[in-house]
């Protein structure tokens, strides 16, 4: 898991990020705003309220987190394959 060290509330649902590798960035988050449990933000003094969990998640409260190797993913523009390489299927041929 990617470690993030520091998150800033920006303006119009967007995060910026810091993590422990030094990698940073902002995410926009505005595809999320006022969906399913993502309706909190509708009062954006609650979005402006995040935090980072005790597990590393990216939360607003216990119920409401994201995972923060997704938002990793998003900054670096990278494909999960390419940070765990476990995931790489290996074709076996019997």
């Amino acid at each position: 898991m990617f470690k993030p060290v520091e998150v800033k509330p920006l303006a119009n649902y967007r995060l910026w990020l810091k993590y422990a590798d030094g990698v940073s960035g902002e995410i926009d988050l505005t595809h999320l705003a006022g969906k399913g449990v993502f309706s909190i933000w509708n009062n954006y003094d609650i979005f402006k309220q995040v935090y980072i969990g005790r597990s590393g998640q990216i939360a607003w409260n216990e119920d409401i987190d994201i995972c923060p190797d997704a938002l990793y993913l998003q900054i670096t523009h990278q494909k999960p394959e390419e940070l765990f390489p476990n995931l790489q299927k290996e074709l076996v041929y019997a």
